[in-house]
């Protein structure tokens, strides 16, 4: 597969973050007298940011705090995250060699439903910084995926057309992202699908190894 640009989801696509986000979710409900969930829930509600983690994990929980205590939760799991956001998160297989590869024959940018700083914060942390032009996460662009303009915004800003980049994803959120904006699109199979079969969700492609990339 060649392209002249690449955008990559980045949680569950190119880092592994579950074991790192589930720990804040514990920490913060451990903070609200609330009993851990184990991680893998946290991995099936990964990916539609931390607000609707915080919402899945209570509703699991059987509970349903207002609108100020979400706030409040919301507050303390990110301060929480953000001091501890690569102790355990790691590249997926291969992603580095990949990424090196890539970035030799084009354009990289990330694009993300997770806050633009704390994305930059991880990237940085893992040393994968080098090789984007541009991070778009939540805050980047007024909307976030499935919306198409956090995909255009990257394409605008590495200079190729939507039909030029490969989207390289690994949810449904991903899939319709690409497709709003015209980008070709492929899943990885081991990331945060939230229980869906990455087959079935309309990709052009599903990888099981970031070696299909090159």
């Amino acid at each position: 597969m060649s392209y002249s640009a690449y955008l990559f989801d980045l949680d569950g696509t190119l880092v592994d973050t579950a074991p790192d986000l589930s720990r804040a979710l514990n920490h913060t409900l451990a903070g609200a007298g609330f009993a851990a969930v184990d991680e893998s829930l946290t991995r099936h509600w990964v990916g539609h940011g931390v607000r609707a983690m915080l919402e899945a994990a209570f509703h699991h929980l059987g509970r349903c705090p207002g609108p100020e205590d979400l706030d409040r939760h919301q507050a303390a799991l990110l301060e929480h995250y953000a001091a501890h956001i690569a102790d355990y998160s790691l590249p997926y297989p291969s992603v580095v060699e990949t990424l090196a590869v890539l970035a030799e024959r084009a354009p990289l940018a990330v694009v993300t439903n997770k806050p633009t700083d704390l994305s930059n914060r991880l990237l940085a942390a893992l040393d994968l910084a080098r090789f984007f032009r541009v991070v778009v996460g939540r805050g980047t662009t007024r909307r976030f995926k499935p919306d198409p303009a956090p995909a255009l915004y990257a394409c605008e800003h590495v200079g190729m057309a939507p039909e030029q980049a490969l989207f390289v994803g690994d949810s449904e959120t991903d899939v319709l992202c690409a497709r709003a904006a015209g980008c070709p699109v492929v899943l990885y199979r081991y990331g945060y699908n939230h229980g869906k079969n990455p087959d079935h969700l309309g990709a052009d492609r599903v990888i099981d190894s970031f070696d299909a990339l090159v």
